[in-house]
């Protein structure tokens, strides 16, 4: 088989609309085509520090502790609760989408005893509820998704985050779909580890996670600390706590990495942190505001606009995802037939759900470098057109009429 067999990687200019992910900002990419440095490299370990530093603000943070996870998101929401949590300990999951029931899963997977407090596909848990099963359980852990895409809606977080200081307990918040799209104030919500991915409102790629970590929650992952034999020396002791139950994803033997110990744990991915980095001076540049300004303004247009086309909405608006707005796929109407004629007749992806709302609602992301005013108007003028070839009786123009008046207020 001959070097040219498959060919160089060309892939469509497709137009990432869906609930993720998203199109990389373009200074991203020419960032992650920097040239490689090693990991004990004093360039490199410059460069971790500033994105410790840069990712603060993102965060809204004094966390010390704030740095990256190599890996996709879904490796920080696994690297904090195994970190965390040891089989046994009980852990308090708030559930109203498929992220939600993704926490209980790893917890389960960690051993520990699970209780959940649920809302219907759509809604959020009211803090009333939150608050009953906090104090009767007293649990570890309070685990909650900020916004959950398979829904489209954002949890409230106010007060969960006193609510587990009354009762003892660790928060933990996965902010994957809206860190720096929404606000996430950290310290103020009283959060001890948040987490994130690039692939969402950051406007980058999948493949690393940012996360913060409190200094409260820290001292109980190093009460865990156990270093590494192949790496142990007279000045570094192990603590006494259990251990924690994976070598990758101990976040005590990665905040040694990123400390001015630098422990070897592992090779650092650096073209990600090179993306990583980018990301958050993009976002930083913009001014967060503007950017959560941004987001709104782009899913006020698109939600708009689906409804001036007919279309029903998915969910209830007092607590919707400003970068992701989810819709009913009309009655009659095929949903692989549309996205399909959406890629293929305007290279643009937007997406279905899972569980429940699989082929019944379609989920259409703003959100980072797409959730931009072209991008929302090209989207919806596409879908009206699928939508006319498959059939269904439109008024002509009216969704990209209604994002436009959006825009224009």
């Amino acid at each position: 088989m001959g070097p040219d067999f498959f060919g160089e990687i060309d892939p469509p200019q497709r137009l990432l609309m869906g609930p993720g992910p998203v199109n990389a900002h373009p200074r991203v990419l020419r960032a992650m085509s920097a040239d490689l440095l090693g990991q004990f490299d004093p360039e490199m370990t410059t460069y971790m520090n500033e994105v410790m530093a840069l990712y603060r603000p993102i965060f809204d943070t004094q966390n010390q502790w704030t740095f990256l996870i190599d890996g996709t998101s879904r490796a920080a929401i696994e690297a904090s609760l195994i970190s965390l949590v040891t089989p046994g300990d009980s852990v308090l999951v708030v559930d109203f989408g498929r992220f939600g029931l993704l926490l209980r899963e790893i917890v389960e997977r960690i051993g520990g005893v699970v209780v959940t407090v649920s809302a219907e596909w759509g809604e959020v848990v009211p803090l009333e509820a939150i608050a009953a099963a906090a104090r009767q359980h007293e649990p570890r852990v309070i685990a909650c998704v900020h916004g959950d895409t398979s829904t489209t809606m954002a949890q409230p977080l106010d007060g969960i985050g006193a609510l587990a200081q009354e009762v003892g307990a660790f928060f933990y918040v996965d902010a994957t779909a809206t860190l720096s799209g929404m606000p996430l104030p950290t310290d103020a919500l009283g959060v001890d580890i948040m987490t994130a991915g690039l692939q969402k409102c950051l406007g980058g790629p999948s493949g690393s996670a940012p996360i913060t970590i409190s200094d409260r929650a820290a001292e109980a992952i190093f009460a865990r600390r156990h270093v590494e034999k192949g790496l142990r020396r007279d000045d570094l002791a192990n603590s006494h706590g259990a251990r924690i139950g994976s070598n990758y994803f101990d976040l005590a033997m990665i905040m040694d990495y990123w400390s001015d110990k630098r422990l070897n744990h592992h090779t650092e991915a650096t073209s990600m942190l090179y993306a990583a980095r980018e990301c958050a001076r993009v976002a930083l540049a913009e001014g967060l505001e503007q950017r959560f300004a941004r987001h709104a303004l782009a899913g006020q247009a698109v939600t708009a606009g689906l409804r001036a086309m007919g279309l029903t909405v998915f969910g209830d608006d007092a607590h919707r995802m400003t970068n992701v707005t989810g819709v009913y796929i009309p009655d009659g109407i095929d949903d692989l037939c549309v996205r399909r004629r959406m890629r293929e007749d305007f290279e643009i992806e937007i997406g279905t759900s899972f569980g429940p709302l699989v082929g019944k609602i379609w989920r259409i992301g703003a959100m980072g470098y797409n959730a931009r005013k072209h991008k929302v108007l090209l989207t919806l003028g596409a879908l009206e057109a699928c939508l006319r070839a498959e059939g269904l009786v439109l008024p002509a123009g009216a969704g990209v009429d209604a994002a436009l008046a959006v825009y224009h207020a």
